[in-house]
């Protein structure tokens, strides 16, 4: 699906940016925003939060193409 995969990428990068956060003491997303206050870097951080709030779901469902390919 579509979303999932959206939501993964998104996840991802919240993952790499809290990894640069406590390995460099570096925030990329702040650095590309302009700021961890500024508007911009506040709707990734929110963007990226949902993404892994939607993930979540992942994990309570079963797998649409191990089914069909089970069935077949």
């Amino acid at each position: 699906m579509l979303v999932d995969k959206i939501a993964l990428i998104l996840t991802i990068i919240g993952a790499v940016n809290w990894g640069s956060i406590g390995l460099f003491k570096f925030d990329i997303v702040a650095w590309i925003g302009g700021g961890q206050g500024s508007v911009f870097a506040r709707i990734i951080y929110t963007i990226v939060a949902l993404a892994g709030i939607w993930c979540i779901s992942l994990l309570f469902r079963e797998n649409e193409l191990i089914t069909a390919k089970a069935e077949s």
